[in-house]
């Protein structure tokens, strides 16, 4: 027998599981929610954009999951030895870098910085550097427009270099200490094999290609010139990055000695290479060409594959093509939306409506249900965290249209659904704008599997069958895949994906009655969506809500 363990770092909790690599069969999991801050996320009440994590969590999670991974596969299979692990996977939330001193350690784990929140793990949800983000567009856009061209032609603040600038700007103190940054996807794999000192460090692919510009045409990270004139330290920092980037078919190192003792494991297994969750719910899901995968959760990624071999386009407003950044031989295309459970658990704990019980997700998922598509004469943005793909500004915020003094909460919250899923068909419109064909969309990720209304929903907007994947932790899954290819259980991830990977029988079919009011209700959305997303566009909004009230008052007879 041999096993393989996935390590997979969200925005809230860390899970592991342990897998049998001969078939997928999950034999243990455990997860551990973040003990630092609110529900794992520091925060400034001063300031929304704020959010950052105590990478000390990253630790105190490798050991607690671990551990009781372990222990609840023991209990499913009395055969289960840790011994027969062969290898460890890892996925994280990304772009989440953190500042490390000259010997790798993280600066929120010294006495000095313990309590700067500069000094911790910055988010990907950290939208601080979006001043900073629209600078670094700016010069690539005059100096170097093939910077952008592989990343939507749009610099995010949700990465890299905006959030190490602007560190740099508010708190030079903490940018002076740092020797480096490296993200948290490539961290915990280094700690894990003791490869952690900054000139010992591998970088991976995906976060490297996908949130720092990196691409082998141009020697890899940007250039140090380049990064220099946005400010000369940044220009020094680029120094450190290397010039070499790493797939997840390579290994980041083997386990050490000592936290081989601290986990229960054999010391000098491989640990693959890390990525981040999405990349590796793609592949937990079964990506392959032609097979968009959504993963659903807090945000949604959008995870699309083309062989390497394939003369893509450039695709305005995704998150970037990179060679080998989700399965080696292939392009990688990322998407998505910065919010989408977000949006669902800010009306239900922010707002409440009705109370905890009337205003539960359950609650309002039952009564949501019951309505027709159309009915509640309400159409939302779903820009309430910006919007990732495809306007790439995070200084969007949400809104929503047509309410009156009968609007009903159950109205509201099945209108923030539609909305995400109108975000959702914007994003499989634009790959296919730019000729990538989208033949299956597989969804994974918790809301996936709980909520059938969403995934109808999806359905019947996008006029496309939803699947699920069988795994209800694909992310953990995909890390666990890795692990087993660079533990030598098979030579690739075809073929490890044709044996671990699974798709449930319970699909989502689009009803075709539905799915002509959503289309004309996906026009109105464009409308707002164009209006006010794009600079310069005319708001030409007057029939907005009596065409709403139209689709209303049909949907009410």
């Amino acid at each position: 027998m041999a096993y393989a363990v996935g390590l997979d770092y969200g925005t809230n909790s860390v899970r592991c599981l342990i897998v049998d690599t001969s078939n997928g069969r999950e034999l243990g999991t455990y997860v551990y929610e973040y003990e630092t801050g609110e529900a794992g996320i520091l925060l400034d009440a001063a300031d929304h954009n704020v959010a950052r994590q105590n990478p000390a969590d990253y630790l105190k999670g490798v050991e607690v999951t671990v551990a009781g991974a372990i222990a609840e596969a023991r209990r499913s299979d009395p055969k289960f030895d840790p011994k027969n692990i062969i290898g460890i996977g890892v996925d994280t939330t990304g772009s989440t870098p953190l500042p490390v001193d000259k010997s790798g350690t993280p600066l929120a784990m010294l006495d000095a910085f313990k309590d700067n929140l500069n000094a911790h793990a910055w988010l990907w949800k950290d939208h601080t550097g979006y001043a900073e983000a629209a600078e670094i567009t700016e010069l690539a856009g005059k100096e170097h427009p093939e910077y952008l061209a592989k990343c939507g032609g749009t610099y995010s603040s949700e990465w890299f270099f905006s959030k190490i600038l602007h560190c740099l700007r508010v708190a030079p103190d903490v940018f002076d200490a740092a020797y480096t940054w490296v993200e948290h996807a490539d961290w915990l794999p280094a700690v894990l094999t003791g490869t952690d000192a900054p000139e010992k460090i591998r970088r991976c692919r995906c976060a490297a290609g996908h949130k720092a510009m990196f691409c082998d045409e141009w020697g890899g990270y940007p250039d140090e010139a380049f990064l220099a004139k946005l400010d000369p330290k940044l220009g020094r920092l680029r120094r450190t990055l290397g010039d070499k980037t790493y797939a997840v078919d390579q290994v980041a190192g083997k386990l050490t000695d000592a936290w081989a003792s601290k986990l229960g494991l054999t010391a000098g297994i491989p640990v693959a290479m890390g990525a981040f969750d999405a990349h590796l719910g793609g592949v937990g899901s079964g990506i392959k060409a032609g097979v968009l995968v959504k993963i659903i959760g807090t945000s949604t990624c959008d995870m699309v594959v083309a062989p390497s071999s394939a003369n893509l386009p450039d695709i305005p407003g995704i998150c970037g093509i990179v060679d080998g950044s989700i399965l080696p031989g292939f392009y990688g295309l990322e998407a998505g939306q910065s919010a989408v459970g977000d949006i669902f658990n800010w009306f239900v704990n922010s707002i409440q409506p009705g109370g905890k019980e009337a205003g539960s997700h359950q609650s309002l998922t039952e009564k949501a249900a019951r309505l027709k598509p159309g009915q509640s004469g309400l159409l939302a943005l779903d820009w309430n965290n910006g919007n990732r793909t495809i306007l790439v500004d995070q200084r969007l915020t949400g809104l929503l249209l047509g309410q009156t003094l009968h609007t009903r909460p159950e109205e509201i919250y099945r209108a923030l659904v539609e909305a995400t899923a109108f975000g959702a068909l914007t994003i499989i419109n634009r790959f296919e704008e730019y000729g990538v064909e989208i033949s299956e969309v597989v969804n994974c990720g918790g809301i996936s599997e709980k909520n059938a209304m969403l995934m109808q929903i999806y359905a019947d907007v996008t006029g496309r069958e939803m699947k699920i994947s069988r795994s209800a932790q694909t992310c953990a899954l995909g890390s666990a895949i890795a692990a087993a290819v660079v533990g030598g259980a098979y030579p690739g991830f075809a073929e490890a994906q044709a044996a671990m990977c699974g798709i449930k029988e319970t699909t989502f079919k689009p009803i075709p009655a539905n799915h002509e009011v959503y289309r004309r209700l996906y026009g109105l959305y464009r409308q707002l969506h164009d209006g006010f997303g794009l600079k310069g566009q005319p708001l030409a909004m007057g029939n907005v809500m009596k065409e709403l009230l139209e689709i209303k008052e049909k949907a009410n007879t």
